[in-house]
């Protein structure tokens, strides 16, 4: 086991990894730039260093500076929590040749499913279902003759990348052009390539998402899956366990599947298989997420694994010490995601300082958070301030409990989508489970 391990990241993610790697008795090394130098995860990590100036890509995107970190201070493994470099095939590779473990993947699996297009051909060879549509598109009159193979509407999807950006819905063929141009110049600015691939548009369905964990020695162990449907502009709002649209025959499948998916590619630590569900039952392949997930805490609610040590212990060498017949689903657990964004005003992000702080408490109650009174929220990076998420012996306690926890939460001097949340709780379409992607942006609630 590792004695010491870097967390490269911030924010309620730092937190979470750290509070792991405490309980584990592993010494932990914390990287923050100048803006954060009173966060929480530096005073509570053992040692901390800065390591650049505000915007993400002169510090936390900085990798010599966290590589040359790791090896002052000893740092065996790196953990990258989500979003930054936890996707980034290149930072992998620099890890693995100073003799660092990183905690995720072989650089070569993350390169192979960043590459969404690579990805849906390797699943295709896999008998994983997916979506129709195309390969990677050369240029826009390619594009053209693509689509009219694929029929409209479709999408138009960055092949490198993820959280929504450089995706772009053309409903009939005079807005390909526009589509294609923007999407492609969104996906270079954000993630240094423009390639773009075509894929048909499938409406009224559901997003979930299959959990696994893969040790080094061939197991691969599923822990059912999550209900991430509750989107606004492909941004996850919400998300539960178990699905309410999931019976047992299609677990079955999708778990199948998503085996099918890990072994083709040879992954191992935790990853996450994407689906998109359809009215008739059907399902396919999105992508896979080679990284820890946000909304993993809903998974660690109904099955008790906790799924950031097995991380760390997978990263480490040591096996998986239960397999699938010990996983079992207790319960139904619900996550809300807290933003710093102010809802009645177009969903506008903003900072500010934290003026004054209540958590909500009670059994089977979690706010994973970087927050605490007086700390002032900078304006640099991502919106989300906090994750609450509950656990109750059925849904309708859950929802009943994630109302009452989040009447309770109080965040003052800080905008957040706390009510906006409460709406979709008390929505007609959550309540019964019958709710897909296009929720919100159809006027489910208002955009």
């Amino acid at each position: 086991m590792f004695s010491k391990i870097l967390i490269a990241n911030r924010g309620e993610i730092a937190v979470r990894i750290l509070r792991a790697c405490r309980e584990m008795g592993i010494n932990t090394v914390a990287v923050y730039s100048e803006v954060d130098r009173d966060a929480l995860h530096v005073s509570l990590a053992d040692e901390g260093y800065c390591i650049g100036p505000p915007a993400a890509a002169d510090s936390y995107l900085n990798q010599s500076a966290i590589l040359t970190v790791a090896a002052a201070a000893g740092a065996e493994a790196i953990h990258p929590g989500y979003g930054l470099l936890s996707e980034n095939a290149e930072f992998a590779d620099l890890c693995r040749q100073c003799g660092i473990a990183f905690i995720g993947p072989a650089p070569e699996v993350i390169a192979k499913m960043g590459d969404k297009e690579e990805a849906k051909r390797t699943m295709q060879g896999a008998c994983v279902p997916v979506i129709p549509g195309c390969g990677l598109v050369a240029d826009l009159e390619e594009a053209e003759i693509r689509a009219l193979e694929i029929g409209y509407p479709l999408l138009v999807k960055a092949r490198a990348g993820g959280g929504g950006r450089g995706i772009r819905l053309v409903k009939t063929g005079g807005e390909l052009k526009g589509a294609f141009l923007s999407a492609s110049e969104e996906a270079r600015s954000a993630f240094g390539d423009g390639g773009v691939y075509l894929e048909k548009y499938l409406d009224h369905v559901k997003h979930i998402e299959v959990q696994l964990l893969c040790d080094n020695f061939g197991n691969v162990v599923c822990l059912g899956e999550r209900e991430c449907s509750l989107q606004r502009k492909n941004q996850k709002l919400l998300e539960e366990s178990p699905s309410p649209a999931i019976c047992g025959d299609m677990r079955e499948r999708l778990t199948e599947a998503s085996v099918k998916a890990a072994r083709a590619v040879g992954y191992t630590g935790a990853g996450t298989v994407e689906f998109l569900v359809d009215g008739e039952g059907a399902f396919y392949f999105m992508e896979m997420n080679t990284r820890l997930q946000v909304e993993h805490p809903v998974t660690e609610m109904v099955t008790g694994i906790d799924i950031v040590k097995w991380q760390i212990r997978i990263a480490s060498g040591l096996p998986l010490d239960f397999t699938q017949s010990d996983v079992s689903l207790r319960g139904h657990s619900i996550e809300c995601r807290i933003n710093a964004e102010n809802p009645a005003a177009g969903f506008r992000p903003g900072g500010g300082r934290v003026s004054l702080l209540h958590v909500p408490g009670g059994p089977w109650v979690r706010f994973d958070t970087a927050l605490y009174q007086d700390y002032m929220v900078p304006p640099y990076y991502d919106s989300m301030i906090g994750k609450l998420i509950v656990h109750a012996g059925t849904r309708q306690e859950a929802l009943r409990k994630m109302r009452a926890a989040l009447c309770e939460l109080t965040i003052e001097g800080v905008d957040c989508n706390r009510d906006f949340q409460l709406e979709l709780l008390q929505s007609d379409a959550f309540q019964s489970g019958n709710y897909t992607t296009g929720f919100i942006k159809s006027g489910g609630l208002n955009d």
